[in-house]
């Protein structure tokens, strides 16, 4: 992909993400905040002069944040002030990943496989991997039937998955009115439908061992709309519903607060699933809305099951935000929705993923 200014290896990986992360370990560090008091009193300072002071409510306010931060972790995950969870111990868990032959699936399955965990992989694909410990089911999990017949196989062959990874999906990139029926129910039935059939089979196990992990894989584009992705945003939308509704029954209905969700919401990342849309090339664009690289993706999922937390991801950075463009003002929105090129990406859009025996083939060229 060519651009229009001549780059660096150095300008092409700065990004907003990158300073932020840089702002996070230095301005917003407590341990940095902590010391800016303490050289303007080696200075010889008094304690009432006012850029101490000042830089004492500087202190306080970073400390502040991060406590509310910390207190926030804690109390959605029930955890303690004095000691923190255990290392969760890769060796015992199972690992069933749906979507797992392609994009992110196959490279969180082939990463973890690295770290000798058990992992299942369902797809109607076979996953390419030189990997001893993956195992695949050719599985359309779109449909109860398949899903019910496989999981009876996975448990009796390899055990009860102690982690689910709802990973599957599929986009049409066309315009409502170009839907067809069978285009509708492929998105609905891949990436919603598909998650039930998995947590019917699997989280009933979870539930009475009161341990495991469910990792829903959504996108930023259940919270906005735009133009030939009406099926794919509604389908990203149902996802939050379901993983709010999952959170809170097994908080209050099952009492299994140790059974971890985790919602993954990342904007747009470098597999085949939208690899023909095209994004804006300016740099200010890759700069406030990078692309994500499927291996900074795999790493927040690891990170969050290692942890053992239950947690929401948004990334890149500006993910964070999007909520907020529910409460804005309609000129305001519709500037959010221009300046992002959200409703041009789709324009040229031809789907390589996940196409159906009915849909003509790909050409060549």
């Amino acid at each position: 992909m060519s651009r229009h200014f001549d780059s660096t290896l150095v300008f092409d990986q700065l990004d907003l993400d990158l300073v932020i992360k840089v702002i996070n370990h230095t301005l917003l560090s407590p341990f940095f905040a902590f010391f800016v008091p303490i050289t303007y009193k080696a200075q010889g300072l008094p304690w009432d002069s006012p850029i101490i002071q000042w830089s004492l409510v500087y202190v306080a306010v970073v400390a502040a944040f991060w406590f509310l931060k910390f207190a926030s972790r804690l109390w959605r995950n029930s955890g303690s002030w004095l000691y923190s969870p255990e290392r969760i111990d890769w060796g015992e868990q199972i690992v069933l990943i749906t979507g797992g032959s392609s994009g992110i699936g196959a490279l969180l399955a082939n990463t973890l496989a690295v770290r000798n965990v058990t992992v299942v992989v369902l797809d109607v694909n076979p996953i390419v991997t030189e990997n001893y410990n993956i195992t695949y089911y050719k599985c359309d999990v779109s449909k109860w039937e398949e899903v019910e017949a496989v999981a009876k196989q996975v448990v009796d062959e390899l055990g009860h998955p102690t982690i689910l990874v709802n990973n599957a999906g599929v986009v049409q990139g066309k315009s409502l009115v170009d839907l067809s029926v069978a285009d509708v129910q492929q998105t609905l039935n891949t990436n919603v439908a598909s998650q039930f059939w998995t947590l019917k089979s699997f989280l009933p196990n979870m539930i009475k061992e009161k341990q495991g992990h469910v990792i829903t894989v959504s996108s930023v584009m259940g919270l906005v709309g735009a133009v030939q992705m009406s099926d794919y945003c509604a389908s990203k939308a149902a996802l939050l519903g379901l993983h709010e509704s999952l959170r809170y029954e097994l908080d209050h209905l099952y009492n299994t607060p140790a059974v971890r969700t985790t919602l993954l919401c990342p904007g747009h990342i470098m597999t085949p699933l939208f690899s023909t849309a095209k994004f804006p090339k300016a740099w200010w664009y890759n700069f406030f809305a990078p692309t994500l690289a499927p291996h900074d993706v795999v790493k927040a999922i690891i990170a969050a099951i290692d942890e053992q937390e239950s947690r929401t991801i948004f990334m890149p950075f500006y993910t964070n935000f999007v909520r907020l463009t529910g409460i804005m003002p309609s000129w305001a929105r519709d500037f959010c929705q221009w300046i992002s090129r959200a409703d041009y990406v789709m324009r040229d859009f031809v789907k390589v993923s996940g196409r159906r025996p009915d849909e003509p083939a790909l050409s060549k060229e």
